[in-house]
């Protein structure tokens, strides 16, 4: 059974740009981070172990702001089955009026600890988040 995952993130004043709001680059920190809860909380422990995943690519749309202090829940899951070495995991961050701030989808390639070399992702590895 696919599974998603969602947790909340409060802007800080480190978290801030001149004009007030979440700074992009924050934003695809916050991706990371959600991405890498996810994986941990639902992976088996012994693939955590032995592999890592690396982003290939970003597509990220912004369609609001965030100002300091304010909550974003963010929602992560995996839309589709993955190809070859790499799948889409997909990211919602939705503000405190209930809208989506910030809608993205991430390509990630998974990486065998031990050899550092990009791998087809194994069945078994994938189960536990794909549809």
């Amino acid at each position: 059974m696919a599974s998603s995952y969602t947790c909340s993130i409060t802007a800080t004043p480190e978290h801030i740009d001149v004009l007030g709001h979440v700074n992009n680059a924050v934003w695809v920190q916050w991706m990371e981070q959600v991405a890498t809860e996810h994986w941990t909380r639902d992976a088996d422990p012994a693939h955590v172990d032995a592999y890592v995943w690396v982003v290939t690519r970003h597509e990220i749309d912004y369609r609001g702001n965030v100002t300091e202090g304010q909550t974003v829940e963010a929602r992560t899951w995996i839309g589709a089955p993955p190809r070859g070495a790499r799948f889409d995991r997909l990211m919602e961050f939705t503000g405190p009026d209930g809208k989506v701030k910030v809608a993205a989808k991430s390509t990630w390639a998974i990486v065998e600890k031990a050899s550092g070399r990009i791998m087809r992702v194994p069945p078994e590895v994938a189960a536990p988040f794909v549809p």
